[in-house]
């Protein structure tokens, strides 16, 4: 594996740190998982539209209970 060096703030050395899933994990696997949980997707616009939407519905009034879905799909909770 290349290896480098890079220079970091004592501030950030603590930040990493604090990051640790175990005690001898390295800095690097710390700095691969932010970048990979920075991968995550983002809302579309299509996505953003429908929540929206939904939450529109919530204060309108315009939901309904587990139990009153399960009431009409005949379904036992």
């Amino acid at each position: 594996m290349n290896k480098t060096m890079i220079q970091l703030n004592k501030e950030t050395v603590a930040k990493l740190q604090t990051l640790k899933r175990y005690p001898r994990e390295t800095y690097d696997e710390i700095i691969n998982t932010l970048i990979d949980d920075s991968e995550v997707e983002i809302l579309t616009e299509e996505d953003i539209k429908e929540i929206e939407k939904g939450l529109e519905d919530v204060r309108k009034g315009r939901v309904k209970t587990m139990e009153e879905v399960a009431k009409e799909l005949n379904v036992k909770l």
